[in-house]
C-alpha cells in the first residue's frame, strides 16, 4: 500500500486560549476557546473538517453523475461525552441539497459513498490513530 505525503500544520499561540495554525501552503486557520471568542473551538473545527470534506465529495460525485447542485449546505451536530476529555460520542451530518433532477435518494447515494468510502476525514474518526508526542523545551 502507498502513503500519501504527510501533511503539516504549524500551531502558535496568540495568547489567551488562542492559536493560529498555517498549514504548508501557507494558509491560516484561527483556533480560539477564549472567553471573547474570534474563531472556531478546536471541537468546532473538527466537525468544520469532517462537513468540508464530505462536502467536496458529494459535490463531485453529483457532478459526475450528471445532476450537479445548484446550492447545498451542510448542517453538523455533535453530541460530547460530559466527562474528560469530553469526545463527541454522535456525530449528525445533514446534506441539504437542491437543483435540477436533484433527488433524496441520489443525494442519499452520495453522502453514503463519501462517508463510507472517500472522506479521510471520516475515516479517521472511525479509526484507532496512532499519536505520538514529543517535546522540545526551548
Amino acid at each position: 500500500m502507498t502513503s500519501t505525503p504527510k501533511k503539516t500544520l504549524n500551531v502558535t499561540w496568540l495568547g489567551e486560549q488562542r492559536y493560529l495554525g498555517v498549514s504548508e501552503s501557507g494558509h491560516q486557520l484561527l483556533i480560539d476557546n477564549s472567553a471573547t471568542k474570534i474563531g472556531v473551538s478546536p471541537m468546532e473545527a473538527l466537525l468544520g473538517a469532517l462537513a468540508t470534506c464530505t462536502a467536496y465529495d458529494v459535490v463531485e460525485v453529483m457532478k459526475k453523475r450528471r445532476t450537479p447542485l445548484a446550492s447545498y449546505r451542510i448542517e453538523v451536530e455533535g453530541t460530547r461525552a460530559d466527562t474528560d476529555p469530553k469526545r463527541y460520542t454522535h456525530i449528525t451530518v445533514r446534506h441539504i441539497a437542491g437543483g435540477e433532477g436533484i433527488t433524496a435518494e441520489a443525494l442519499e447515494r452520495a453522502a453514503h459513498l463519501s462517508h463510507e468510502k472517500y472522506c479521510s476525514v471520516a475515516s479517521s474518526l472511525n479509526s484507532e490513530i496512532s499519536v505520538e508526542t514529543r517535546v522540545e523545551a526551548v
